[in-house]
């Protein structure tokens, strides 16, 4: 056995494992293995290239390509004298990680603000009631400080996907690059 077949051989198993876990960031085995594909190969390569070396179709390399380029796992990328596009692997696994995570607890947490909020307001609006009992009366301030609760939850949880997007993460927990720089 030749050594660059030993080399690809280790790297098959790194790319399966990979492939395996991308259920994570909530896509499919073959989709991670598109991306530890693209990871190891160290150059661009077009949809064809991606289809030859997968043995899949092009649509389906074409529906993954867009799927990690939503993730910002994937990025085109342009090469003089190339007309196809060429897609490469986005490296830094830290910022594709903080990119997934607080892009999906934003989306979760505005969307749950959205529903406190008009909670909120149609519970002032029936604190105006002159016909609600003190039992309702109680009850609906009880909801009130478990949405007031909620709402400096999120706002916290806000807080730290603005720490996770800033540099400033990395100079609390550092990239193991960085320490191993030292």
């Amino acid at each position: 056995m030749e050594h660059a077949e030993i080399v690809d051989n280790i790297r098959e198993r790194v790319i399966e494992s990979v492939s395996q876990n991308m259920y994570l960031y909530g896509v499919s085995p073959s989709i991670g293995r598109l991306y530890g594909t693209l990871f190891f190969n160290g150059k661009p390569m077009t949809l064809d290239d991606m289809k030859e070396e997968l043995k899949m179709s092009k649509t389906s390399m074409s529906t993954s390509v867009r799927t990690l380029m939503e993730l910002n796992m994937v990025e085109r990328v342009w090469r003089k004298g190339i007309r196809k596009d060429l897609y490469e692997a986005q490296e830094d696994w830290y910022q594709i990680f903080i990119d997934f995570f607080t892009n999906q607890w934003r989306k979760v947490t505005a969307m749950n603000t959205k529903a406190v909020l008009q909670s909120v307001n149609e519970l002032n609006q029936l604190m105006k009631s002159s016909e609600l009992s003190e039992t309702d009366r109680e009850l609906i301030q009880k909801d009130m400080d478990k949405y007031r609760y909620i709402l400096d939850y999120y706002n916290w949880l806000n807080h730290l996907f603005d720490f996770l997007d800033s540099d400033e993460l990395f100079q609390i927990v550092k990239k193991k690059m960085d320490q191993e720089k030292k």
